[in-house]
């Protein structure tokens, strides 16, 4: 893990680096005192970038202030149209015309990052994206984010959105200081919809002590973001960290930053917010190149469960232990390390007003488990006779020389280990395994019981295809 690390790193730091970017030095990083609103560390931090999926906290705060000016309730129904529907992933998938009550869109908001349920909550309130837009806009000029523009509320691909770590900070200030009765909104481990379990996507929940928010954000032409809040001895920090090349490297910079602030003293030697010199830059880099146009898996905005490397010969391009952090910090902190998440216990959130009875539940339940085996059943009669004539041709072609060399050489156990999955923490769930193939005929059979081993060691040798 040490040196996968470190390679993938050290091979963004040098694709940045080579892309004539500025990016080598890491993304946009910030760290702030909640209550004096004084900078402990700024690092490019008012660089224009996309926000991705942290525009969501915007569409809480407008959403906030409207209950608080009297003009909505936590139980207001928000009904789902067409087009919040039709919105790509993340997403919980509700149909067309379901009311959901505004406490519970915003739950699944914060902690499932769905897209549907934002744009939900901007039609609702605003009568439209691009009405809900101009609110989200207002609200920015007044609280003083001069450098953000949001063209909707969810923070999918959009040339128009842009923001800095500081005009989010600033943000993630107003919502902790001008909604106290609503912090916990931002400290919700999972959400429980049905059999669904959604873990939060921010990584520190449940992992870094003290941890108590916000929210991340991931698109390619941003990379991963977080905005991030944690208390300790009775202090409150904010962190902003943007532009990470993954999602446990965004995860490991925040803790850090987090460490090396709760390290820092506050005097009259750190700015505040508003003194931070402007950027000479004018729009967002494209993170693209460098995120997602490269060989592998698409990177996903789930957190993995790895834990933080502790070795420290281990070089780290990102770690804020480089950093010259403003006031006193004269002692280096012990790192702190980042385990698997703790259990928690999720919130439940539902559709309708009022929250299901044990008999609705255990319908819904029910229904779910019935569409999940409907799935299975027909993958299964779609996929099993595919595999049947595959399997077939290959043992008419190649079983008697498989045979011979059965007696040679034993079958490698390679099935055995194969790799298993990564786990998703912001789609569904699965819920079974692999439906088996059809039973083979006759024919097949007695051509499998004379080369069972050889056809086990060819099925290993198989590349076996993978969906991104």
């Amino acid at each position: 893990m040490h040196v996968s690390r470190v390679l993938r790193v050290t091979a963004f730091a040098l694709a940045a680096l080579m892309s004539g970017s500025a990016l080598a030095s890491g993304g946009p990083a910030l760290v702030v005192e909640l209550e004096s609103g004084r900078v402990l560390h700024a690092e490019r931090a008012t660089d224009p970038w996309f926000p991705a999926s942290i525009t969501k906290l915007m569409t809480a705060y407008v959403a906030l202030d409207k209950v608080r000016s009297g003009q909505m309730s936590m139980d207001t129904l928000l009904t789902v149209s067409d087009g919040a529907a039709a919105l790509p992933p993340s997403k919980m998938g509700f149909k067309p015309g379901t009311e959901i009550r505004l406490d519970n869109a915003l739950k699944i908001m914060m902690v499932k990052s769905a897209n549907d349920v934002a744009a939900t909550i901007a039609e609702n309130i605003g009568g439209s994206i691009d009405g809900f837009s101009e609110l989200m806009n207002a609200h920015a000029r007044r609280l003083g984010m001069v450098s953000s523009r949001f063209a909707n509320p969810h923070g999918l691909p959009d040339e128009r959105n842009q923001t800095t770590a500081r005009d989010m900070a600033i943000l993630a200030r107003a919502l902790l200081m001008e909604f106290p009765n609503h912090r916990d909104l931002f400290d919700i481990g999972a959400v429980q919809f049905g059999r669904r379990i959604m873990r939060n996507t921010n990584g520190l929940i449940g992992r870094y002590p003290g941890a108590d928010g916000m929210k991340t954000g991931f698109i390619c032409s941003s990379g991963f973001n977080v905005v991030a809040s944690a208390h300790r001895d009775g202090r409150h920090l904010i962190t902003v960290v943007l532009g990470a090349p993954s999602s446990n490297e965004r995860t490991i910079k925040a803790a850090e930053l987090f460490d090396r602030g709760f390290s820092s003293k506050v005097n009259f030697t750190n700015p505040e917010l508003s003194a931070l010199p402007a950027s000479a830059n004018t729009s967002p880099p494209d993170m693209r190149p460098v995120i997602c146009d490269r060989r592998g898996p698409m990177p996903q905005e789930e957190d993995t469960p790895a834990v933080a490397e502790t070795d420290s010969n281990i070089p780290n391009l990102f770690s804020s232990e480089v950093m010259a952090f403003a006031g006193d910090s004269a002692n280096k902190p012990v790192r702190t390390v980042l385990g698997p998440r703790t259990a928690v216990q999720p919130e439940r959130v539902w559709v309708g007003l009022n929250p299901p009875s044990e008999a609705e539940l255990a319908a819904q339940a029910a229904a779910e488990a019935a569409a999940e085996q409907a799935r299975r059943t027909k993958t299964k009669k779609a996929t099993a006779p595919k595999k049947g004539k595959a399997a077939a041709k290959q043992d008419d072609d190649t079983a008697s020389d498989e045979a011979k060399a059965a007696e040679k050489e034993p079958a490698k156990p390679t099935a055995k280990g194969k790799t298993q999955p990564r786990v998703s923490v912001t789609v569904k769930p699965v819920t079974g395994a692999k439906p088996a193939p059809k039973p083979a005929t006759d024919s097949k059979a007695k051509a499998d019981t004379k080369a069972k081993a050889p056809q086990k060691a060819d099925a290993a040798g198989k590349p076996k295809s993978v969906a991104n």
